[in-house]
């Protein structure tokens, strides 16, 4: 059966999109070894349009990584550095009153704010008061900004990517259950394991300079975007991810023993949309054209981690989110029409 023109120009992008990934991939590792699911979440949820948070220790390379991605994809990047004095403005920008020096006129004047970039790193977001933070999630939100009665519109693609500090609580402003939801994935980084730590002591202790050849642009980003969006998911797959968002919640009809005992409450709707359109993407990333449910299972961790919230029973007993989300992954029936890729 001969394609039509259309479909003929879809392949062309889907070749396209592979070969460009394999090339952001090999010019990320010039700078960021190891971490390999880290840096797949991140190319995801920036093939889905989708904000992330990332959680791990000082000194892991997570502003680093970020920098990195907006250097190779040739985005332009801004560092917030989140503290308790940081005030909305600082964010969004502000207007002034400007003087004419030709004709001596006085006339309000927007300056624009660090939000207005490709990509964001609202670096330690829990340091700052939630009316700082509020002013960060509604330009999430809408992808614009309101000034004195003046919207203004940002410029995509657009990106946050929000990192938190997990060891140190003093002083901090955890982020509200209602934003935390706003993020697409939360993303975990971890300790590298001693061979790549020994690559990184030995990279960063010697003179080296890494030159990035040309990638993707702003508008092929969203090109994929769009690719992403059309890609088809067979309808049990797609039941599969809302099952398992279904099961994690207190309310629902019969839940499992250990959802109405540990959980008060769980997974939203935002995160079966989120980990249905994360596995379109990292399917496609896989050089596949369907969702397969090892996609699903994959991205349950960094979309439900931050959603589900365990309650002091589970605290006492030190289960954690991850350990409720691999028992919900045991828990839920699998479909066999997607269980090979």
């Amino acid at each position: 059966m001969e394609l039509s023109v259309e479909q003929k120009q879809e392949l062309e992008i889907v070749e396209r999109f592979h070969t460009e990934l394999k090339k952001i991939d090999h010019e990320i590792r010039k700078i960021i070894v190891g971490q390999k699911d880290v840096v797949d979440q991140v190319m995801i949820s920036m093939l889905t349009g989708g904000h992330s948070i990332i959680t791990g220790v000082p000194g892991l390379a997570k502003t680093l990584l970020i920098a990195t991605v907006a250097q190779v994809l040739h985005l332009d990047f801004k560092r917030i550095q989140f503290t308790p004095d940081l005030m909305p403005a600082d964010i969004t920008g502000t207007e002034i009153i400007e003087e004419d020096r030709a004709t001596g006129k006085r006339a309000r004047v927007f300056v624009k704010g660090p939000i207005f970039a490709n990509i964001i790193l609202a670096d330690e977001i829990n340091r700052t008061p939630p009316k700082t933070q509020s002013a960060l999630l509604e330009a999430m939100q809408e992808g614009s900004v309101s000034i004195e009665g003046n919207t203004y519109i940002l410029e995509k693609p657009f990106y946050v990517l929000a990192t938190q500090n997990p060891i140190e609580l003093e002083g901090t402003y955890p982020l509200p259950e209602a934003q935390l939801d706003r993020f697409m994935f939360n993303i975990v980084i971890e300790y590298l394991s001693e061979e790549d730590e020994i690559q990184v002591v030995s990279q960063t202790t010697t003179l080296r300079k890494v030159e990035f050849e040309k990638t993707i642009s702003g508008p092929e980003i969203l090109e994929f975007q769009r690719l992403v969006r059309k890609m088809p998911v067979a309808e049990e797959i797609m039941r599969y991810a809302v099952q398992l968002a279904r099961t994690s919640r207190p309310s629902a009809a019969n839940p499992p023993d250990f959802v109405r005992q540990y959980i008060n409450y769980g997974a939203s709707l935002r995160a079966s949309q989120f980990l249905i359109l994360g596995s379109k993407a990292r399917a496609l990333v896989h050089g596949r054209y369907h969702v397969a449910v090892e996609d699903i299972q994959t991205l349950a961790y960094p979309v439900f981690r931050h959603r589900i919230l365990t309650n002091f029973h589970a605290e006492s007993e030190g289960i954690k989110s991850e350990d409720i989300i691999k028992r919900l992954l045991e828990t839920v029936p699998v479909p066999k029409s997607g269980l090979k890729e």
